[in-house]
């Protein structure tokens, strides 16, 4: 196997795994051990990963984060799928939080149930629900340019107020150590804010969040179920073992 190949099946490692050990690594390049810890070496110096005893680490970075108009147009099938199943989980009389979110925002053409309260911390979000004469409340605080998304003080406190049936949340990471995650701390309080006031609670993602770690952390695998695209089977057989996973 070529250094270049060799270097490939290391940095598919660390996206499977948080830490490989270097027996692992042996096996899966089928090099020696002086030749595996010299690509380690190689790789650390270029920041790819962090060596550690008996093997490596992944580094994690805090991802770019797109504006709304760039996220609507990532996985816009999937997405559409996602939102299509995660509203026809809303029932007559619910009370329901959306979050702010382009996948989120693919639930709204299919809501058919009547009589719902939503409220939501989504711009877009309230001003299409309320062409669609669906009772909304848009909490307050500052408006986030990137996502139009409402954070802040304000919105927590306001989020404290009320009791959900149902959440339907965004991530932009979905990690087995770290859990749910997002690159914005304001943000990630909010969320945890309206998690933490609900019943039934919903993270609609596209399978490219799987393995990816962003900068805060919003709440572990096991506080929320996944309802996302058809998943690989290596990424199915991890997570179903995490926490509760939909793909539609």
């Amino acid at each position: 196997m070529l250094t270049e190949e060799r270097h490939q099946a290391i940095r598919n490692l660390l996206k499977r795994e948080v830490i490989v050990k270097l027996y692992e690594i042996i096996e899966a390049t089928g090099a020696s051990e002086s030749t595996v810890r010299r690509d380690l070496s190689q790789l650390e110096e270029a920041g790819e990963l962090v060596r550690v005893h008996g093997g490596a680490k992944r580094i994690f970075s805090v991802d770019y984060e797109p504006s709304v108009k760039e996220k609507s147009e990532q996985y816009r099938s999937e997405k559409e799928r996602i939102g299509k199943y995660a509203a026809s989980l809303i029932q007559v009389n619910d009370f329901i939080y959306i979050d702010a979110g382009t996948t989120t925002f693919f639930m709204l053409p299919f809501i058919e149930a009547e009589d719902i309260t939503v409220v939501t911390n989504g711009l877009e979000i309230a001003t299409y629900l309320s062409d669609l004469n669906i009772e909304t409340i848009l909490i307050g605080g500052f408006i986030k340019p990137k996502t139009r998304a409402m954070i802040g003080a304000d919105a927590v406190s306001q989020l404290k107020q009320y009791h959900f049936s149902k959440a339907f949340m965004g991530t932009n990471g979905i990690d087995s150590q770290y859990g749910f995650t997002t690159p914005d701390r304001e943000e990630a309080h909010v969320k945890q804010t309206a998690i933490n006031q609900t019943n039934q609670v919903y993270m609609l993602s596209d399978s490219s969040k799987f393995d990816k770690v962003s900068f805060c952390k919003i709440v572990e695998l096991d506080d929320a179920m996944v309802i996302t695209n058809t998943l690989t089977d290596r990424v199915r057989e991890k997570f179903s073992k995490l926490t509760k996973v939909k793909e539609v």
